[in-house]
C-alpha cells in the first residue's frame, strides 16, 4: 500500500504531488530549514471513500505523541492540502475547511473528518466548476503544531493587484490570522521595498521586516516565481506557515490556451513593429515554436522578443530591458528615445515600469548570455553570405525529406539534427546579422535630419539601399515580371512563395501552397496595371534631387556625408535578404507539423498541440494532450473574435471587460491611470482585484440572499468571508465596507477575474440597489454615476 503518513521532514520529491500544494511546500520550506512549526501529512491513501484507516489513524497517534513529547502543552492546526490547492493556477484560498487549537487524539480525528468533507461544500465546487479544476478533490490533510501567535499576516513578495515588483506589500493583525484572511476584520498595512529594504507600516512590527523580507526574496528566488506566504509572530520569533504562488501573476492556463501575458507583473507591452510583420492570433504551436526560438534568443530572464503572448497576439516586453539599463544605473531616456525608433512613441503620461533587477542577478544570469549572444551574432555576421546562399536550397530538400518521413523516430532525427539547428541559425541571421550596419544607419539619419529635415533625410537613405533589390519588395516586383514574362509561375513559387500575410501562423497554409493565390493577384494586375519599377525610378529621382540639394547647401560636408550614405546601402537590404530566408525556414516547420499529424492520425488538430507535447510523442510518450484540443481551438476562435487590441498595454489588462468599454482607446491602456469621470460622486477603498466595469449596485447582508443578486449585476456586502464565494461568478464586480486587499475574499476575485475595491468603509450605505457605478479594482476607486 502507497504511504499513509509522512513526516514534513521525510517527505520525499517522488511524493510532494500526492501530498497536495500545501503538504508538499511546507515539507520542502522544513526541510530546507525555514522556521517552519512541525507536522505530518495524511496522504489520500490514508482515507477509504471518505473513511479514515484503521492503520493510518495508529500512525497518526504514533506522530502526534512524538510531537508532544517535545511541548506537552501542544495544540494543532488540521488543514487541507488538496492536489489541486497551492497550485500556480488556483489557490482554493480558504475555500476547503481549517480545524485551529484541537489537542485531544478525539478532537484530532474529528477535525480530519471536518476538513475531508469540506471538498463537497457548494463553495468548494463553484469555485471549482470556475477554475475548470475536476471537483471531485482528491485530499491530503496536514496537522501541524501550532504557535501561540502574537501577530499573524500574510506578505506577496509581489503586488498581487498591479504585478509590480518594486515591493513587497503584506497585512497583519493581532493574534490568530484568521481575522485576516477571512476578510472580515479591517488590518493593518506594511510595504518593504526591494532596494534597501526600506519599511512603510506600523512602528511596531518594524523589528520583523527586514527578516521576513529575507525569507521571502529567498523562497522566490528558490521556487521561481512571486510568493504568497503565510506566516506568524511568537515569542519574538518568525514563523513561516504556507507559501503557495500568487497565482493571479500567472499567464494564464496552458491546458486550455488561456494565455495573457500582461498579467504576469507591471510591465509595459508593445506591439508596435512585431506586430506588423506577426499579425495573425497564434495556434498553440506556432506559438511555442516561436517561445523556444525567443529562449534562444535572450538575454534578460523573462524577457520575450516576439512571443510575448496577450491572448494570442505577439507583444514585446519592453519593461525588462529598460530595468537592465536602469539597474546598472545608466540613464534611461535616451535608451527610451532609441527604443522609440522600434517600438513607437510612448503615449505622454505613461511610464515605463521598472523591474527591480539587482547588479548580482545581471552579472550571474544575464552576463553569460551576453557573451553567448555576441559569439552567436559574430557568427551569424560571418555566415551571412553563405546563409543567404545555401538556405533556399536547404529548405526544398528538409520540405522533400520531411514529406517522406514515414515514423515517428525518422521524424524526430530531422528535427533535433537538421530543422531546429537551422532554425536556431535562421533566427540569429534574421535579427542579428543586419544590427550593425542598421545602427550606422540610424546614427546617419539623425545628423542627416538636422542638416537637411526629416524629408530630404529619410528619401535620401530610402533610395540608399536601392528599393528594387529589397527582399521584401520582391514578392510585388515579380508578379509584374511574371506577368511580362521575365519569371515563370514556378519560378515566382520557388523565390516568393513562403511570403503572405499569415507567415509565422503555420496554421495556415503559404502562398506557395495555392495556386490560386497568384493567378488571383495577376487578375487583379490586369485589372489595375501598377508600374512599380517607375514608382521605384521617381523615388530615384527625388532622391538625386535631395542629394543636389544637400550638395549646394553643405559643399563642404558633402563628400564625407555621401561615402556615409554609401556605406549605409547595405544595412537594408541584407535586413530584408536574412528576414525572408527565416521566413522561408520558418515556414518548413510546417510540413513538420503537418507530418506529425499525418503520423498521429489527427491532421490539422496537431497545430492545437504545443512543440514540446508534440517532440514527447515522437520520442515515444503518449499523445495525452489531444483531450485538450477541443477547449484550445474554442479559446483561439475566442481570441479571433476580439477587436484588435491596443498596440501599447500598461499593467494587467483585461481584454473581455476592455471591449465592453465605450470609451476604450487602440493606442494604449495603462491600468496604473485611474479613470476619473467628471461632475460624479466618488467611493474609495482597498485595490482588492485590478479591472473597470459599469454597471447595476446589489446591496446585500447576507449570503443566503444570494437568489437575489443577478448575473452581471455590482455585489456590495459588508464582508464577503469565504461563504460569499459561491455568489462571485455571478458577480461584474465585489465591493465591501471591512476587509484587506490581501484576504482570501480577495484573492477569489482576483483569481476569477472579477474587479474588487475592499474596505470602502461606508459602501453598504451610501450604495443602494439600482444605482448605478463604474468600480475601478486597481485603482479601489467606485464613481457614482446615478
Amino acid at each position: 500500500m502507497a504511504e499513509m503518513i509522512k513526516g514534513f521532514a521525510e517527505l520525499e520529491p517522488e511524493l510532494w504531488v500526492g501530498a497536495g500544494g500545501k503538504g508538499m511546500m511546507l515539507s520542502r520550506m522544513f526541510q530546507a530549514g525555514y522556521p517552519v512549526p512541525d507536522g505530518f501529512i495524511v496522504m489520500p491513501s490514508s482515507f477509504e471513500g471518505d473513511q479514515l484507516r484503521k492503520a493510518a489513524w495508529e500512525q497518526c497517534v504514533e506522530r502526534l505523541n512524538r510531537l508532544r513529547e517535545l511541548r506537552p502543552d501542544a495544540s494543532f492546526a488540521v488543514r487541507s492540502s488538496a492536489l489541486s490547492e497551492d497550485s500556480a493556477a488556483a489557490s482554493f484560498a480558504g475555500e476547503f475547511d481549517t480545524v485551529l487549537n484541537v489537542r485531544t487524539d478525539e478532537e484530532i480525528r474529528e477535525a480530519l473528518f471536518t476538513v475531508l468533507h469540506s471538498k463537497y461544500a457548494k463553495r468548494v465546487q463553484v469555485y471549482s466548476a470556475v477554475q475548470g479544476v475536476d471537483s471531485a478533490h482528491q485530499l491530503a490533510v496536514v496537522v501541524q503544531l501550532m504557535v501561540p501567535s502574537e501577530i499573524s499576516g500574510v506578505l506577496f513578495t509581489a503586488d498581487p493587484i498591479t504585478g509590480s515588483r518594486m515591493a513587497m506589500p503584506g497585512n497583519y493583525v493581532h493574534g490568530l490570522g484568521e481575522q485576516l484572511v477571512s476578510g472580515e476584520s479591517n488590518a493593518y498595512s506594511f510595504t518593504l521595498s526591494r532596494k534597501g529594504r526600506e519599511y512603510e507600516g506600523p512602528r511596531e512590527f518594524k523589528r520583523y521586516a527586514g527578516r521576513l523580507a529575507l525569507y521571502g526574496a529567498r523562497l522566490e528566488r528558490e521556487l521561481g516565481v512571486p510568493q504568497d506566504i503565510e506566516w506568524a509572530v511568537a515569542a519574538g520569533k518568525i514563523y513561516l506557515l504556507q507559501t503557495r504562488p500568487i497565482t493571479t501573476l500567472t499567464p494564464g492556463n496552458r491546458d486550455t490556451f488561456a494565455i495573457n501575458d500582461s498579467l504576469t507583473g507591471d510591465y509595459l507591452w508593445t506591439n508596435n513593429n512585431v506586430g506588423e510583420s506577426i499579425s495573425d492570433v497564434f495556434t498553440p504551436l506556432s506559438w511555442s515554436v516561436l517561445r523556444a526560438l525567443d529562449e534562444e534568443h535572450n538575454v534578460i530572464p523573462g524577457q520575450y522578443i516576439f512571443s510575448g503572448n496577450i491572448c494570442g497576439r505577439v507583444y514585446a516586453n519592453v519593461s525588462l530591458s529598460v530595468s537592465l539599463f536602469s539597474s546598472l544605473g545608466l540613464n534611461i531616456k535616451p535608451i527610451l528615445r532609441k527604443m522609440s525608433r522600434v517600438f513607437g512613441e510612448i503615449p505622454e503620461g505613461m511610464s515605463v515600469p521598472v523591474h527591480p533587477f539587482s547588479k548580482r542577478e545581471l552579472v550571474k544570469t544575464v552576463l553569460p548570455k551576453i557573451i553567448y549572444s555576441m559569439k552567436r551574432v559574430n557568427e551569424a555576421v560571418r555566415n551571412s553570405p553563405r546563409h543567404l546562399k545555401e538556405s533556399p536550397q536547404w529548405c526544398r530538400e528538409m520540405t522533400a525529406m520531411l514529406q517522406e518521413a514515414q515514423t515517428r523516430d525518422e521524424l524526430l532525427r530531422l528535427w533535433n539534427s537538421e530543422l531546429w539547428p537551422h532554425n536556431v541559425k535562421a533566427m540569429w541571421s534574421g535579427l542579428e546579422a543586419h544590427a550593425a550596419k542598421m545602427q550606422k544607419m540610424e546614427k546617419l539619419l539623425g545628423k542627416l535630419t538636422l542638416l537637411v529635415g526629416e524629408e530630404d533625410a529619410n528619401i535620401l537613405l530610402s533610395s540608399a539601399g536601392n528599393g528594387s533589390k529589397l527582399a521584401s519588395l520582391g514578392p510585388l516586383t515579380g508578379i509584374s515580371r511574371v506577368v511580362k514574362g521575365e519569371l515563370s509561375r514556378k519560378e515566382y513559387t520557388e523565390k516568393y512563395g513562403h511570403r503572405g500575410p499569415h507567415e509565422f501562423e503555420l496554421s495556415i497554409p503559404d502562398p506557395g501552397e495555392d495556386e490560386a493565390w497568384l493567378e488571383q493577384h495577376i487578375a487583379e494586375y490586369h485589372k489595375a496595371p501598377l508600374d512599380v519599377e517607375e514608382l521605384l525610378r521617381q523615388q530615384r529621382i527625388r532622391a538625386e534631387e535631395a542629394s543636389a540639394r544637400l550638395e549646394r547647401n553643405y559643399p563642404q560636408k558633402v563628400k564625407r556625408l555621401s561615402r556615409q550614405i554609401a556605406a549605409c546601402t547595405e544595412g537594408p537590404r541584407l535586413r530584408e535578404a536574412v528576414r525572408s530566408e527565416w521566413t522561408r525556414t520558418f515556414r518548413v516547420n510546417r510540413v513538420f507539423a503537418l507530418k506529425a499529424g499525418e503520423l498521429a492520425g489527427i491532421g490539422d488538430d496537431i497545430f492545437f498541440l504545443y512543440l514540446d507535447e508534440i517532440l514527447d510523442w515522437l520520442a515515444g510518450g503518449e499523445l495525452s494532450a489531444v483531450r485538450f484540443i477541443s477547449e484550445r481551438k474554442e479559446m483561439y476562435l475566442k481570441y479571433q473574435s476580439l477587436p484588435p487590441l491596443p498596440s501599447m498595454i500598461r499593467g494587467r489588462f483585461d481584454p473581455w471587460i476592455w471591449q465592453k468599454d465605450p470609451h476604450r482607446r487602440l493606442d494604449y491602456y495603462d491600468a496604473s491611470i485611474p479613470i476619473e469621470r467628471p461632475d460624479t460622486e466618488s467611493l474609495r477603498g482597498f485595490a482588492g482585484a485590478a479591472g473597470r466595469i459599469e454597471g447595476q449596485v446589489r446591496v446585500l447582508s447576507r449570503p443566503e440572499d444570494g437568489d437575489q443578486l443577478l448575473a452581471g449585476e455590482i455585489l456590495v456586502a459588508a464582508t464577503t468571508n469565504v461563504g460569499w464565494t459561491p455568489l462571485f461568478p455571478r458577480a461584474a464586480a465585489i465591493i465591501t465596507d471591512i476587509g484587506a486587499p490581501l484576504s482570501h475574499a480577495a484573492i477569489v476575485a482576483r483569481e476569477l477575474g472579477i474587479p474588487a475595491v475592499v474596505g470602502c468603509g461606508t459602501a453598504t450605505t451610501r450604495l443602494k440597489t439600482g444605482d448605478r457605478v463604474v468600480v475601478d479594482g486597481g485603482q479601489g476607486l467606485i464613481q457614482i454615476i446615478s
